[in-house]
């Protein structure tokens, strides 16, 4: 199958389920340079061209400050695609590690990106912040908030931020990263990798690593506990019967 159909099958399908995309939408796509914001980058711009609602899309880049940061790959990606790229410069990475030297520095690095995006989605005229979470983040983020918060909860598919005036929405919700990963190795992209000295030292990765192991003993895991968040409707989730496939791909 053309990884570009697969891919557009689950974005289409995650849009029309949670209505995530309404006629004259302008959508800020938040680019972090990571593969799963350029898939959607990739997808959104390609389903411009067929989806019945039509809507215009700005790829925005929060430039944290670190060193060597280059975005003229990235620049060149979204001129191919026609989508207006912006690019944020902040002192973020400055403030966290030099200034505040912070212990844990991912929740306020997080909030303080948040900030800037939809800052800067704000000034560009959008109603809209698409985020390139897909199935698997929010697998991790739900079992994530029950082993170390004791609660059941994840992030929303689509949410309202009033104080923003923005609708945050997730457009790769159904795509597994398996999914993610099949189609830049079939579609290469300028995939920047992470300039961040906590990248691979943080909560995410460790449970990303036990659903790995225990997807190994336990076929069909993670499926189940996204099939349970649907059922439990946690987070405005819902039960459709249309979820992925457990990441299975055809070469």
């Amino acid at each position: 199958m053309n990884e570009m159909k697969r891919l557009l099958s689950f974005v289409r399908r995650a849009v029309d389920d949670y209505e995530m995309i309404d006629d004259g939408d302008r959508i800020a796509v938040g680019i972090s340079g990571g593969k799963d914001s350029l898939t959607l980058l990739a997808a959104l711009a390609e389903m411009r061209r067929f989806y019945p609602k039509k809507y215009d899309i700005v790829a925005i880049t929060v430039d944290m400050g670190f060193e060597g940061a280059d975005y003229a790959e990235i620049s060149e990606f979204c001129r191919r695609l026609k989508v207006e790229y912006r690019i944020v410069k902040t002192d973020i990475a400055k403030i966290i590690f030099d200034v505040r030297k912070e212990p844990n520095p991912c929740s306020l690095c997080a909030k303080m990106r948040r900030g800037s995006l939809h800052a800067e989605a704000q000034a560009a005229g959008c109603n809209k912040v698409a985020l390139g979470h897909h199935y698997d983040d929010a697998v991790e983020t739900f079992m994530m908030n029950l082993f170390f918060e004791g609660r059941l909860g994840c992030f929303s598919p689509k949410s309202y931020l009033s104080n923003r005036r923005l609708t945050l929405i997730r457009p790769l919700l159904y795509a597994t990263e398996k999914d993610v990963q099949y189609f830049v190795r079939k579609r290469p992209m300028p995939v920047m990798a992470s300039l961040c000295p906590e990248d691979h030292a943080t909560e995410r990765e460790n449970m990303k690593i036990l659903l790995a192991e225990l997807e190994k003993t336990n076929k069909g895991v993670k499926h189940r506990i996204f099939n349970a968040m649907c059922r439990s409707q946690i987070d405005g989730f819902k039960l459709t019967g249309k979820y992925p496939d457990a990441g299975k791909i055809e070469d």
